[in-house]
């Protein structure tokens, strides 16, 4: 049997997968916001400088920067700040020598203000280049503005808030996979309880379960205690056909072992003739009661009908025919079997309707009376059902007689008969998706067999 995930494991997962998600996507956008708030605060820092830098050049002629200048290019909040100026044509003014290059040159000029990445002396760096008309010892013009600095600082600080946040983001999920886990464990303690319930029953005890459930099992619990009804019925079934097959074997069994005790006992060789066919009778009642007990054990224990073959009714009715002619003859009753022409293929099982055809014969020939003369046998086509009508013109069954007679092991009246021959017939048809129907008159009995062509399936 394929195993699948433990219902714990299932909400769990549930739960916690789109917890999962939620953090990943609020890890994201809390890097992606302490990145742009990191970008935003080191480039005013950076903007501050240059700032500083294009006034204390306009007030010195580019000689010499402020004390304060000076101070903010080493104590800016993302580490040192290195700063390049050349004039309009071009001559270096003053900074380092050689400034990070801006990779779109074309944009510069249009531009007052441009900040990007580039590499300087091999390390990652973040640069501002700003533009200014400034004036110094008489040349007037645009002066370019270069400051950079390392953004290793940056990173970190980007890499520190981000792990703060990642942190508290892996206690919380934690936090909140424990919770679930007993939640969980807790949501389904009904469910082992229910299941306890469940281990506890056995075919001597199938009890409806009725402690409290939540309302989710209900139905489940529903569906179960219909479940242990019907095997509770199923078995109590079971031990009454028992029981009634023991007590209606025992005469029989009875009337042999009398037969063979007198074939024993007698001393002439005409008595121990007499009473061996009687004892050949008696042993050919109890195979008969034998075969009608098989009969009914597997009607009422049917396979499912994808495993059926799909039979001709008319050719399986011309089997009994022969078989059913010479027990009839034997009583001076007409036998007449009038097969529709039609086809009457369905899933069913050959023997099984044969038997069930050849009890309802049977029953005709036992239970018709002096005045029964003759049987048939017809087959119909009725919408989507196959009908086998057994008809006979004997005494019938009283109206108030039917359920008896429907039942296991019920006789109207004291026969040879075993009483199992309409319930056969009964058990076939359901078994099939039909009915048994009788119509009783005091002209005759009419059974009528409806079995489907397309019978349910079975579970």
């Amino acid at each position: 049997m394929t195993r699948t995930m433990s219902l714990r494991a299932r909400l769990i997962l549930i739960i916690l997968t789109p917890l999962m998600l939620i953090s990943v996507v609020l890890g994201m956008l809390t890097l992606r916001d302490a990145n742009k708030r990191a970008s935003e605060r080191f480039d005013r820092s950076l903007l501050s400088t240059v700032l500083a830098i294009s006034r204390d050049t306009a007030l010195s002629g580019g000689n010499a920067l402020s004390a304060k200048t000076l101070a903010l290019l080493g104590d800016t909040s993302g580490g040192p700040v290195f700063y390049h100026v050349y004039a309009p044509n071009g001559a270096y003014v003053t900074g380092y020598a050689t400034p990070p290059v801006l990779p779109n040159q074309t944009a510069a000029p249009e531009q007052n203000q441009s900040y990007f990445d580039a590499i300087y002396h091999r390390r990652p760096v973040r640069a501002l280049r700003f533009v200014d008309k400034i004036s110094i010892e008489g040349l007037s013009g645009d002066f370019t503005f270069t400051v950079w600095q390392d953004t290793a600082l940056r990173d970190s600080f980007v890499r520190d808030t981000t792990q703060r946040t990642f942190g508290m983001i892996a206690i919380i999920m934690a936090a909140l996979t424990l919770i679930v886990w007993f939640g969980v464990r807790i949501g389904l303690r009904p469910l082992l309880d229910l299941q306890d319930a469940i281990s506890r029953r056995s075919p001597r005890e199938l009890n409806e379960i009725r402690r409290p459930v939540p309302i989710e099992v209900s139905g489940v619990v529903r569906t179960l205690n219909e479940l242990l009804s019907e095997l509770r019925a199923t078995f109590e079934a079971k031990d009454d056909f028992i029981s009634n097959a023991a007590h209606q074997l025992r005469n029989p069994i009875a009337g042999v072992l009398a037969m063979s005790e007198a074939v024993r006992s007698a001393t002439k060789m005409s008595d121990v003739k007499e009473r061996g066919e009687e004892l050949v009778l008696a042993a050919q009642s109890a195979s008969d009661l034998a075969n009608s007990l098989l009969a009914l054990e597997r009607a009422i224990s049917p396979k499912p009908v994808s495993e059926l073959h799909v039979i001709d009714v008319n050719k399986t009715l011309h089997t009994v025919e022969s078989q059913a002619a010479s027990r009839a003859t034997d009583r001076g009753v007409s036998l007449a079997f009038e097969l529709g022409n039609f086809d009457t293929h369905l899933r069913a099982d050959p023997v099984l309707i044969q038997q069930a055809v050849l009890n309802l014969i049977d029953n005709a020939l036992l239970h018709g009376g002096a005045q029964l003369s003759q049987v048939s046998v017809k087959t119909a086509s009725v919408e989507d059902a196959v009908h086998i009508i057994v008809s006979d013109n004997g005494r019938g069954i009283p109206p108030d007689q039917i359920e008896t007679a429907m039942a296991r092991f019920g006789q109207i009246e004291q026969s040879s008969g075993s009483g199992l021959g309409l319930p056969i017939a009964l058990a076939v048809a359901q078994n099939l998706g039909g009915e048994l129907r009788l119509s009783s008159a005091s002209d005759g009995l009419t059974v009528t067999m409806v079995l489907p062509v397309r019978p349910p399936e079975r579970h």
